[in-house]
């Protein structure tokens, strides 16, 4: 017993001394962890002239699942959703460019048609002819130009409160928008805090030394992401893909969270309407990022929708 209670202490020790000392080493043993727990591994493939580094994990057989991230965030977006899905399909999660591991040139466009464009080339490099892909936020908007642009290569597509189309409603990001603000910028520390309310229903309090990071990688890419973020929201403003909706050949499941603040729920019956084949899931108590917020029922949903197709 005392062995065990001397191995305890140490570990908390270690832990808080790591958190003081070198947070970043302390969030990346998390991030790792929770990798694992998902049975996803870091992997790398030259696209081009780049290195895509994406996660992988699950069974090796039938066809695979591409899940894209949303703006701001990367591929460890799924990590928390994985392991609910990991056990039926195999799972791939790449960072987008522009984002996380991934080339962050600020003299590249990533508007939503290239950024499709480079991810099949991605697939090609990865061999892979056939996909059911799905989407958050912004990857869900390149998911959707990737619907329509190489409808041959997916077997089904999944919208996680998707950018790209417009309701009835505005949302307090399109209103702000409108008036030229990018309300998902930080520009100190306190607007870490913010704008996790602003994203999650329910966030779930940040660790400040966790905060400090964060915060320090937006700062270091800030003009970068100012760009992209006004290739994406003004693209998906002011050509949304309302009217293309019906040429989208895939079955097509909308997840959306009630609370979205920042793309409004009504966007919901827009899609739902518009695709010829689909079906929609309207989480409560949950805003943006339902696979965070609620994996284990976004989950559910995905994988009732994919023994179907």
């Amino acid at each position: 017993m005392m062995i065990i209670l001397y191995v305890l202490g140490a570990i908390i020790l270690a832990l808080l001394v790591s958190y003081f000392v070198l947070p970043k080493a302390l969030y990346d043993l998390m991030t790792a962890l929770l990798r694992l727990r998902g049975g996803m591994r870091l992997k790398k493939i030259r696209v081009g002239d780049n290195i895509w580094p994406y996660l992988e994990g699950g069974r090796r057989d039938g066809v695979p699942i591409i899940l894209l991230h949303g703006f701001g965030g990367d591929k460890d977006n799924w990590s928390i959703y994985a392991p609910h899905i990991t056990k039926h399909h195999r799972v791939i999660a790449p960072d987008l460019p522009g984002f996380g591991e991934n080339d962050r040139s600020l003299d590249r466009d990533y508007d939503v048609a290239t950024q499709a464009h480079r991810l099949n080339a991605f697939l090609d490099a990865m061999n892979i002819n056939k996909c059911h892909i799905g989407g958050n936020s912004m990857g869900g908007f390149i998911a959707l130009q990737f619907a329509l642009e190489y409808p041959q290569k997916i077997s089904s597509l999944t919208l996680f409160n998707n950018a790209g189309v417009v309701g009835e409603n505005k949302s307090e990001l399109q209103v702000a928008a409108e008036k030229g603000e990018n309300v998902l910028a930080l520009e100190s520390l306190s607007d870490v805090d913010r704008l996790m309310s602003f994203v999650a229903y329910k966030p779930v309090a940040m660790p400040k030394n966790f905060k400090k990071l964060f915060y320090a990688e937006a700062a270091e890419h800030r003009d970068l992401l100012d760009k992209i973020f006004w290739q994406i929201a003004g693209s998906g403003i002011n050509h949304p893909l309302n009217d293309r909706l019906s040429e989208v050949t895939a079955p097509s499941l909308i997840i959306w969270g009630r609370h979205d603040r920042l793309i409004d729920v009504s966007c919901v019956d827009v899609l739902d309407q518009g695709l010829k084949n689909s079906e929609a899931v309207i989480l409560e108590e949950t805003g943006h990022i339902p696979m965070i917020e609620k994996p284990k029922d976004t989950a559910s949903a995905q994988l009732a929708f994919l023994a179907k197709h």
